[in-house]
């Protein structure tokens, strides 16, 4: 795996972090309500998509458990409006799919013998063209 790759692997991990401590406990009405984490929640899952579109082609291919494709366009339809977001269907996708697709990414992170710990947000640099 690339040195790339796992970057953005960790900072996807962390951005799911992020939704799911942003959501906390609330149930889906609490989240409805709440005007903040909702748009925390829509910033966030652009970072998510737009960190998928830089996985490298074979990360792609060699990890499709995840559905990255959906990743992508799940932040494109927040960011760009392609179709007003459900915000039930957010929060049904966030509390049933984010805590799976993090323990899958986490899984790829492992079966990596390379892989480079203690990134913080603080360190994590700007992702560079290829």
């Amino acid at each position: 795996m690339q040195s790339r790759d796992k970057i953005i692997l960790q900072k996807i991990c962390s951005e799911i972090g992020l939704i799911l401590k942003f959501i906390g406990e609330k149930n889906l009405e609490e989240f409805l309500k709440d005007e903040l984490t909702k748009h925390a929640v829509g910033m966030t899952l652009i970072n998510i998509g737009e960190f998928t579109k830089h996985l490298s082609d074979d990360l792609i291919k060699n990890y499709s458990e995840v559905d990255w494709k959906k990743v992508a366009e799940f932040g494109d339809i927040v960011a760009y409006k392609y179709e007003l977001p459900n915000m039930t269907d957010v929060y049904n996708t966030i509390t049933k799919n984010f805590p799976e697709m993090k323990n899958q990414i986490e899984k790829i992170l492992e079966l990596d013998p390379e892989k480079k710990l203690g990134l913080s947000n603080q360190e994590f640099p700007l992702i560079p063209n290829s």
